[in-house]
């Protein structure tokens, strides 16, 4: 790993207590050129976590709050008529950014949400019949809470498919949120503390390079097709896993490693992402569901019967 990510993972670690396999999985996503979806009953960090890595990225950091009456418009941007200048001019809208927080993003309508889709999986933006740039690197982080569905609109299964990773906060542990509690400062505190940025976006930039060059040997890449496969035998599942989701574990697999200091991929690489690779992307059968099944517990039982390539 890059001395240049070392900074960033630590002085993330510094700010955020009881995280640190989700900080590095952010980065791993950021990394791979994905988009995180996270989960977790309001005060445990959520937001905190994506301001803080776009403050210590040197990144712009935007955030959308999502509610019922949002509009497309009201993320993408939109064309308006200038009457000094007496012409139309393009206002792009907070998505140009490179680090978005969709807050609370099952809270607006399926328009609303499928705003984001072109955004998420080709970088750009169209405005009134213009395509446009979406700065790079660019991250999704978008947050839902568990708990409340009343007022909200489930992420249908193409837009869950097009975040790379599902992360789920839990509570701190005791000591953990001791620290919490003794180490608080307020907003405007924390914002001039992580006002010096621990890379640059140029630093980013290289860093995916990197691991985009790391190698995953045909033993991994025959490891994960049989992992992927092997969903779609599960009685527990109505759906099992795209190829999309195969593609996902790979790219979040070479960016573990790289994390990790190596230029290959390893089978506990592949172990480690499955799970946040495809939690959210495997439909199970309402039967499943009623026995307190979830996607997380058929991901640990497909890696329990694949064989590891030795």
């Amino acid at each position: 790993m890059s001395a240049s990510m070392e900074r960033l993972l630590d002085a993330m670690e510094q700010r955020l207590y009881g995280q640190k396999t989700n900080i590095r999985l952010m980065a791993a996503a950021l990394l791979a050129g994905g988009h995180v979806l996270l989960e977790g009953v309001p005060g445990l960090g959520k937001t905190k976590m994506a301001r803080t890595l776009a403050a210590l990225m040197g990144g712009e950091y935007r955030r959308i709050q999502f509610t019922p009456d949002l509009m497309p418009s009201d993320i993408t941007g939109s064309v308006i008529f200038h009457m000094k200048e007496s012409e139309f001019q393009t206002v792009r809208g907070p998505v140009f950014a490179n680090i978005v927080l969709a807050d609370e993003i099952n809270r607006s309508g399926p328009k609303t949400q499928a705003a984001l889709l072109e955004a998420m999986e080709e970088r750009q933006v169209t405005i009134n019949g213009t395509t446009h740039r979406l700065p790079e690197p660019f991250l999704v982080v978008a947050t839902q809470n568990p708990l409340e569905y009343e007022g909200t609109y489930p992420l249908p299964e193409a837009q869950l498919d097009r975040f790379l990773f599902k992360l789920t906060l839990d509570y701190p542990g005791e000591e953990q949120e001791r620290q919490i509690l003794r180490e608080h400062v307020p907003f405007e505190t924390e914002r001039e503390q992580a006002a010096v940025p621990a890379l640059s976006l140029e630093d980013i930039r290289e860093a995916k390079a990197r691991a985009a060059e790391v190698v995953a040997s045909d033993s991994i890449i025959a490891y994960i097709t049989a992992v992927i496969r092997k969903t779609r035998e599960s009685k527990r599942l109505q759906l099992g896993a795209s190829p999309r989701a195969g593609i996902a574990v790979l790219n979040a697999s070479k960016a573990w490693a790289a994390l990790e200091g190596r230029n290959y991929v390893t089978p506990d690489d592949v172990k480690l992402v499955a799970r946040p690779a495809l939690r959210h992307r495997l439909l199970l059968t309402p039967q499943a569901e009623l026995e307190g099944g979830n996607g997380d517990h058929v991901v640990q039982e497909t890696l329990a019967a694949v064989p590891v390539p030795r």
